[in-house]
């Protein structure tokens, strides 16, 4: 028996070797793929050790001082990580509410036009802000905002309202974000609506026609339906990313005004991190993010199993 399963698992070396030489310029054009994750996503893993540590660069990892979970009980005593996780929560809960069904609205929205024509022109039109860096959006967002902007002049001279100070008043942040995503992100949202819908029967319409059903009624029990499974697994994505609403805007947004209601997650990282050298502390916030959006979408996943729908694995 023993002879036989050592001939099986040659013979299993044999054969993958040979079908791994045999198909070598395929699996070539995977090294660069490979080469970019292991680099930038895996070994960068290894530093989340400093979260464990009081770490200094003079010593280095390897002689740093263990301080095991000082860190991460930190988290949980100081008010003002308290305060950034319930903006983070906040901010995060606005986008899945209105960013995210606005791509499905769009969505359904372009299904309806029956002029293949228009249809594309208004697709690229909305696409194209997807294309623009944060940077280049927060610059148009100043410009129109801004305190003599096209805005406050818009108010001023038809309405006759008083300037509002929409980049300086805290109360105004949050909903200037979930705007900018909207305005960036829900054409490109799209694309994966838009293609599962391109897949929905056309006999069932032409029945539910026959049958006396409105438009209204069409959508609600043949579109919606097509594409609820692909709504569940974008949202179970979603869900997984709930405290990452996004560095790069938000950095761009913040000013001294509205700081203590914009400060994220994201950015507390970059100011305890970078500005104030507090390595540990700041890479322990990063991996706790990173512990809760594991759990939320592993729970999500689960819970949409229990519903019937597929979910991510």
């Amino acid at each position: 028996m023993e002879i036989i399963t050592e001939n099986r698992i040659v013979k299993k070396n044999k054969s993958l070797a040979t079908r791994l030489w045999k198909e070598k310029y395929l699996y070539l054009l995977l090294l660069p793929g490979l080469a970019y994750f292991i680099i930038y996503r895996y070994v960068p893993m290894l530093g989340n050790i400093i979260a464990f540590q009081d770490f200094s660069a003079f010593k280095g990892f390897l002689h740093s001082d263990w301080v095991g979970m000082k860190h991460f009980k930190k988290i949980f005593e100081d008010s003002e990580v308290i305060r950034v996780i319930w903006n983070t929560l906040y901010l995060s809960f606005l986008q899945i509410v209105f960013a995210f069904p606005f791509s499905i609205l769009l969505s359904l929205m372009l299904n309806e036009l029956r002029s293949e024509k228009l249809k594309r022109i208004i697709q690229s039109i909305i696409y194209l802000p997807h294309f623009l860096s944060w940077v280049v959006v927060v610059g148009i967002a100043t410009v129109f905002l801004k305190s003599e902007g096209i805005a406050n002049q818009l108010l001023s001279h038809v309405f006759g309202m008083q300037p509002i100070p929409f980049l300086q008043e805290p109360s105004w942040f949050m909903p200037l974000i979930v705007l900018e995503v909207i305005w960036k992100e829900s054409g490109w949202g799209t694309i994966i609506f838009l293609a599962a819908l391109s897949g929905v029967n056309p006999s069932l319409y032409e029945a539910a026609v026959v049958d006396g059903a409105s438009r209204l009624r069409q959508i609600w029990h043949i579109t919606l339906p097509a594409i609820r499974s692909t709504i569940v697994i974008l949202l179970i994505l979603r869900l997984g990313s709930v405290l990452d609403v996004g560095f790069e805007q938000i950095f761009l947004m913040i000013n001294p005004f509205n700081r203590e209601m914009g400060n994220v997650l994201d950015t507390f990282v970059y100011y305890k991190g970078i500005e104030q050298s507090d390595f540990s502390f700041a890479t322990a916030v990063g991996l706790f993010k990173s512990f809760v959006g594991l759990i939320l979408i592993v729970g999500a996943n689960r819970l949409a199993k229990r519903f019937g729908e597929e979910g991510v694995f």
